[in-house]
């Protein structure tokens, strides 16, 4: 059994993983970003079944087995969360990438209330308001420097990770590692397939091969493994709050090491966007009402 120390840890820990996908990402020089999608989604569904295992204390073939529509379901909105979260990262900034994925949690609040009836509470309207205000003000920085489009695409991803979430909480699931390991599987097959039909082809450097393999085990398949595994001992509002270090690591990250550095609108939204998220955490109420 876990203790809430510990998993706070864990979730930290996870979240810091992931916080340098922005930066393997700059450092890929040739593939492309379906080749980048193929060979980190690869070992990210390696990853996450050997975890889960694990976990469950069960073989592969079990695991497989107690897959689920659910599962399946989350498994096809992920792959396309990370398929658009591959492509953004090549479009815009990786600041941007990362604080418009922030916003992820109005968008799952938004989406339940059309789709499951939960209305969302007061206070998501009026962070959701200020957050979405943030974005604007990247996007339209967006226009000046030519990121609009991958700033369109991580608003897309992050509605599809808004529908995933969306549908774990339908689901009543204590982990989406089903869904991860689908997610990651299928979005494999999407690189391949892409790779395919634009005549690519899967043969990159080692070195682009070795930083996106080491992307998908690393950073993705461990991060949110222990993202996971740390979420059911802490309070939901308190592992919003922690999952942020992804996003406020990310970019420091490539400024320290690459120097990419933020534009001052990209400064500015996301603090508004953060600020945001933690009045709606700290708030420590469930962001939806019940069931009409």
């Amino acid at each position: 059994m876990m203790t809430r120390k510990s998993a706070t840890f864990t979730i930290l820990l996870g979240g810091l993983f992931m916080s340098f996908v922005g930066l393997l990402m700059r450092l890929i020089e040739d593939a492309s970003g379906f080749q980048i999608l193929f060979y980190r989604s690869l070992t990210l569904s390696l990853v996450v079944i050997i975890f889960a295992c694990i976990l469950t204390k069960s073989n592969p073939l079990v695991f497989l087995k107690r897959l689920d529509k659910f599962d399946f379901a989350m498994g096809a909105f992920l792959s396309l969360a990370f398929a658009t979260y591959v492509f953004s990262m090549l479009y815009t900034s990786v600041a941007s990438t990362l604080f418009i994925l922030s916003v992820t949690p109005f968008l799952s609040a938004i989406i339940a209330w059309f789709w499951l009836g939960e209305k969302p509470r007061r206070i998501v309207w009026l962070t959701m308001i200020a957050a979405s205000f943030g974005v604007a003000l990247m996007v339209n920085d967006g226009f000046a420097d030519g990121k609009t489009f991958g700033n369109l695409l991580a608003f897309l991803s992050a509605v599809f990770f808004a529908l995933v979430l969306v549908i774990a909480r339908y689901s009543e699931k204590k982990n989406v590692l089903g869904g991860t390991f689908l997610g990651g599987g299928l979005a494999c097959l999407i690189g391949f397939l892409s790779t395919v039909y634009f005549n690519q082809g899967l043969l990159i450097s080692h070195y682009d091969m070795s930083i996106s393999l080491l992307m998908g085990a690393f950073t993705i398949g461990l991060g949110i493994t222990l993202v996971t595994i740390g979420t059911p001992f802490v309070p939901a509002a308190e592992v919003s709050l922690l999952v942020l270090v992804e996003s406020v690591l990310g970019p420091v990250w490539v400024w320290i090491i690459l120097s990419e550095a933020m534009t001052r609108l990209e400064i500015i939204g996301g603090i508004i966007i953060f600020v945001s998220l933690i009045l709606l955490a700290k708030s420590n109420q469930d962001p939806f009402l019940e069931k009409k």
